[in-house]
């Protein structure tokens, strides 16, 4: 809608004055705003994140990677989580064979069966039990250095 009496600097390239879009805007102005302040008023749970591994995954505990340090440039990676549905002797054998490393299955008094391994291995494990599909993303915790 062209109007002869809007000068040559108001009119858009395509036309259209600046004076009907301008209106337009601030009557959709109002409208923006209350949809924010809907949006605003959902809920927000801050412990999903906390609680998002606790349901419907392969496992329920997280799993610990940590690695210690042994003698200069030696080092241990200790796995420990796993749940015990699963053959942790198994395991370790495949990471062994994967990592071209040793290992072994030690009892632990704090923290139950532990799987160590030699050397930093931290994201192997985590990419091997990943791709395994025996955790998720959220319930793998790397620790360390």
């Amino acid at each position: 809608i062209l109007d002869p009496r809007v000068s040559q600097k108001n009119r858009n390239l395509n036309g259209t004055n600046f004076c009907t879009v301008h209106h337009i805007n601030t009557l959709l102005f109002p409208i923006q705003i209350a949809r924010m302040e809907i949006q605003n008023l959902e809920s927000h749970d801050p412990f999903a994140e906390a609680n998002k591994g606790l349901s419907g995954g392969v496992q329920e505990s997280l799993i610990h990677i940590r690695i210690q340090q042994r003698s200069g440039r030696k080092t241990l990676t200790t796995v420990q989580g796993v749940s015990t549905d699963y053959d942790l002797k198994r395991i370790t054998k495949a990471f062994k064979k994967e990592f071209a490393c040793n290992g072994c299955v030690v009892e632990h008094q704090e923290y139950g069966e532990v799987i160590q391994l030699q050397g930093d291995q931290r994201n192997n494990v985590c990419e091997f039990l990943k791709l395994c599909g025996l955790a998720g993303e959220e319930q793998i915790k790397v620790h360390g250095f």
